[in-house]
């Protein structure tokens, strides 16, 4: 077990890389078997409990399995996870979809017969998060989303929308009817962002045509093969819990959730079988601690082409390729 102290301007962090859980620490890590730890936590222990777990598409950090199998171990996951899941917290399962023989099965289908009709959790919301780019199929179009199904265990829940509203489209609308004729109809604290929620950033955009996968050059690009930014756990971290609640992430990769647990003063745990990923998470957790981790802001406009990049313009090749067409 390794245990630090972090001196930081907010005050002091304690973290500990461990096989079990432990209210001493502000920050645990555990390389390890999700279930094991998980049977350390204390009942009714954790405010959120976020995660991407394993599509079981044959990744690096997975082995693949029958599907119905696959089910039944991540069914034994989220049992523990809403044991330890506190009555007025929330679990989100951020999922893709699982293929197998050129076959699309959603994910999210699935998952949510477990954790509604198994389990007994109430369905918030099915967020639909939306990335501009990705690898591109060749026989069904091009996969361009994900989902959160954000779960609640109980009717009193914890929801502060204000901590998440985004700028209004029309700031200046105003009411055309009724006693209020006349006065500005807008929240002056913003809007409420929906269920489906855009994130990404000029350095996705940026050399698209050069790196086959574009999440190479996001600035949290690490080698993790499926890792999914901060900003995206960072609402989730301000809507559903408050400061010093418990984040948990039973497949933390590389330590994105608990990164964005810690930047909003949460205490965070996570657990993670690969090793190395482990070291990193471990490194960009300190370096998020010291202010030195290359992350995208929270609320960074979509940033769009102004049509005078090289790259935005259309290639004369293909103008040749096009004259050539119809000359036929």
């Amino acid at each position: 077990m390794e245990i630090m102290d972090i001196d930081l301007l907010s005050g002091s962090k304690k973290l500990g890389v461990t096989n079990s859980f432990s209210q001493d620490f502000d920050i645990i890590l555990c390389h390890g078997d999700v279930l094991d730890f998980l049977k350390t936590i204390p009942s009714k222990k954790i405010s959120l409990i976020v995660s991407s777990p394993p599509y079981n598409i044959g990744k690096p950090y997975e082995k693949r399995q029958e599907f119905e199998n696959y089910l039944k171990w991540q069914k034994k996951v989220l049992e523990e996870c809403v044991r330890v899941l506190r009555n007025d917290g929330s679990l989100c399962w951020e999922i893709g979809n699982y293929i197998e023989k050129s076959e699309v099965f959603p994910l999210d289908f699935y998952f949510y017969k477990i954790i509604k009709e198994d389990l007994g959790l109430t369905l918030k919301n099915r967020i639909i998060w939306r990335f501009g780019h990705g690898l591109h199929a060749r026989m069904r179009f091009s996969g361009r989303y994900e989902t959160i199904l954000w779960f609640t265990k109980s009717d009193k829940y914890k929801f502060n929308l204000d901590r998440v509203r985004i700028p209004q489209k029309y700031p200046g609308k105003r009411s055309f009817k009724g006693k209020n004729k006349g006065l500005p109809s807008c929240n002056p604290k913003g809007k409420n962002p929906s269920d489906i929620w855009d994130i990404i950033t000029k350095d996705w955009d940026e050399q698209i045509w050069d790196i086959p996968n574009v999440k190479s050059n996001h600035p949290e690009k690490t080698i993790h093969p499926a890792q999914f930014p901060i900003e995206l756990i960072e609402r989730l971290v301000l809507a559903l819990t408050d400061e010093n609640d418990w984040v948990f992430d039973p497949f933390m990769g590389v330590g994105s959730a608990l990164i964005a647990g810690l930047i909003h003063n949460r205490k965070v745990a996570g657990s993670e079988k690969e090793e190395e990923y482990v070291k990193i998470a471990h490194q960009r957790i300190l370096d998020a601690l010291e202010g030195k981790l290359k992350r995208r802001p929270l609320g960074k406009p979509i940033y769009t082409p102004t049509g005078k990049e090289k790259i935005s313009r259309i290639p004369e090749e293909w103008n040749r390729l096009s004259i050539g067409v119809e000359s036929e």
